[in-house]
């Protein structure tokens, strides 16, 4: 790898770790505003715990009927 590649490589991880920073310290506002949406949903559907962002996104797939794509755009549009 070069000097570039090694750059770029380092800016997606900082920009994976703020997205996640940002989403634990909005969780709560998030999951009252899902379900609001999606009365169906249970505390335990939105369990988040660190580490564990695809179990969640799959209960919620499950539960939904969407595709992680679309339940990722949409958590972070909110």
């Amino acid at each position: 790898m070069n000097v570039k590649q090694d750059q770029a490589i380092s800016d997606a991880r900082i920009t994976c770790v703020m997205t996640n920073l940002q989403l634990k310290g909005s969780w709560n506002e998030i999951k009252g505003k899902l379900k609001q949406k999606y009365g169906q949903l249970t505390d335990q559907d939105l369990t988040f715990a660190e580490g564990k962002e695809d179990e969640l996104l799959g209960r919620l797939q499950n539960r939904l009927g969407k595709s992680k794509d679309e339940l990722r755009a949409e958590i972070e549009n909110m």
